[in-house]
């Protein structure tokens, strides 16, 4: 039986800017907790901005085998949501009076190295989660800002993939439309 016309999809697990959302909201979740005021509205605001981004990234994926289009929205959706909660973090850092790391400084650059030498990008992420329990609210704040950015690139770079496969190979309706047809010419 010919392959049908709703291709394979889900997987998020696998895709690594999911692992990284879930290690943006986990991290999210610990400093709202930890730094802001259970009361504020800015913490439920940044847990969900940090959770819209990760779940968004599943529903696109779970979306992608009857729509490219929803795909495509919801990542970006999430990509939007990420955006949102870097801009959280850094009004957080601006208005405390705190330093907000530039991209490339060497404390950026160190904390990146630093994430993936903790753990915390892989399957030791329990034990790597101590390094940003450890540290003060500016210095976590900054780390999960250089997290957010890793996850936009790839969200960006995602984005970018799903343009360039759905001009290759359409829609749902173009491919029920060639399946169909493909049926006929079978059963002729």
């Amino acid at each position: 039986m010919p392959e049908g016309f709703i291709p394979s999809h889900g997987g998020y697990q696998k895709l690594l800017s999911y692992q990284k959302a879930e290690i943006v909201y986990d991290a999210t979740v610990y400093f709202c907790d930890h730094f802001i005021d259970r009361r504020s509205r800015t913490h439920d605001q940044m847990v969900q901005a940090a959770r819209s981004g990760k779940q968004n990234i599943i529903e696109g994926s779970m979306a992608s085998g009857t729509s490219k289009e929803m795909e495509i929205k919801l990542t970006n959706v999430a990509r939007a949501s990420l955006e949102e909660l870097l801009a959280d973090y850094r009004d957080f850092l601006r208005t405390k009076g705190h330093q907000i790391w530039e991209k490339d400084c060497r404390r950026s650059l160190f904390a990146s190295w630093g994430l993936e030498a903790m753990g915390l990008m892989g399957p030791m992420r329990p034990i790597g989660f101590s390094f940003i329990e450890t540290r003060p609210p500016e210095v976590v704040a900054n780390i999960i800002i250089c997290l957010i950015h890793q996850t936009n690139y790839l969200l960006d770079r995602q984005l970018k993939r799903l343009e360039v496969a759905f001009l290759e190979e359409g829609g749902l309706r173009e491919r029920m439309t060639r399946a169909r047809l493909e049926a006929r010419k079978r059963g002729e």
